[in-house]
């Protein structure tokens, strides 16, 4: 039978994948209700269509940091990919560029950076941590930089690793066979687990900065020609400071979820941190996408472009490269129909006048 949207494919991942890899992607932190939260604040607004505008099918061109795209559904950094099939990221990375847009690769990916750009048929963006180590970050940036990626995605949004419990209670670690491969600092099946702990929370604390400050964005730009991609902002103020910084992007994202609950849904926020960027940098937002109305909900209120993480992984679970092309393929066509129904014949035509609480 066909899968013919986003939860029914979650729901044949959730069938498909062992308890410990579902519950590591699915998962958030303490209580999860961020993680619920980022769904359900876009089901509680309106859309205030227009009617009689002549908008049977909808241009979904989209500009983003330059690059001229398709659609402006992107595939956010996720980790471990090689987890939900055997060709994790170059399946995901196909897939991106088969639907015209832009994959972010995580930097703790189980395929290498260089392999993915290799086999992505559209541009790929590197996601960044800042490790206590700088010669780690300023390599992996050389790296990234000598693959071809075209910007640098800095998660800000991770000093430490939020606590969750799926993962302490299942002790996750990697499945054997499968590595970080931009990383040289270990690998994570060999980090020793903590009772009752995931083995990913020692490995986190034992590399990343939890120290870091905005002048870190200023050194970051001083070791790349890259764009710096700031992912993580919900408030204005940090919006403001992100673009003094430089950033030529921000994502508007609480990070799935996975880091501090009851943290706002990122679509509550949305308009705030678009109305404090005034146009001086590309802002885009993830969290909770589920169905194309929810794109067009997001545009309108100031995102250029959104990034939808986990129905990604479940497609890859359920039939690898096809499976992400399946449900990015699902979001386009939810989306183009939702435009069409709202008299929208282009993104430029998603005013913020058609979204209401």
């Amino acid at each position: 039978m066909a899968l013919l949207n986003l939860a029914e494919y979650e729901a044949k991942a959730r069938e498909i994948l062992p308890l410990p890899v579902f519950d590591y992607y699915y998962g958030g932190a303490h209580d999860e209700i961020t993680v619920r939260e980022n769904c359900a604040a876009f089901q509680r607004l309106a859309l205030h269509y227009h009617v009689l505008r002549g908008a049977d099918r909808s241009d979904t061109t989209v500009s983003v940091l330059g690059h001229t795209l398709r659609t402006p559904i992107l595939v956010p950094p996720l980790a471990f990919q090689c987890m939900a099939h055997p060709e994790g990221e170059l399946a995901a990375a196909r897939a991106a560029g088969a639907a015209g847009s832009i994959y972010v690769l995580a930097t703790l990916s189980t395929t290498s950076v260089e392999s993915v750009v290799a086999a992505a048929s559209g541009p790929v963006w590197f996601q960044l941590y800042v490790y206590k180590d700088r010669a780690v970050t300023t390599a992996l940036v050389r790296r990234a930089e000598a693959a071809g990626c075209s910007a640098l995605v800095l998660t800000v949004t991770a000093p430490r690793l939020g606590r969750r419990e799926r993962d302490v209670r299942n002790s996750f670690k990697l499945p054997p066979g499968l590595k970080a491969m931009n990383l040289t600092a270990g690998e994570l099946q060999d980090i020793p687990e903590q009772l009752g702990e995931s083995a990913l929370a020692p490995y986190f604390a034992s590399l990343i900065d939890p120290v870091l400050t905005w002048p870190d964005v200023a050194w970051l730009r001083s070791i790349t020609k890259l764009p710096v991609i700031i992912k993580g902002i919900v408030r204005p103020d940090d919006a403001v400071q992100a673009v003094e910084a430089g950033a030529a992007a921000i994502i508007v994202s609480n990070h799935g979820g996975r880091q501090l609950d009851t943290a706002p849904a990122t679509i509550r926020v949305l308009a705030s941190v678009a109305s404090a960027v005034a146009g001086r940098a590309d802002v885009l937002v993830d969290g909770g996408i589920r169905r194309g109305t929810d794109i067009v909900k997001a545009l309108a209120l100031g995102a250029c472009a959104v990034l939808v993480g986990r129905p990604v992984l479940w497609g890859l679970a359920v039939d690898g490269e096809r499976g992400v092309s399946a449900v990015l393929g699902i979001l386009s066509d939810e989306l183009d129909l939702a435009m069409a129904l709202c008299g929208c014949r282009s993104l430029a035509e998603i005013t913020p006048d058609l979204v209401r609480s």
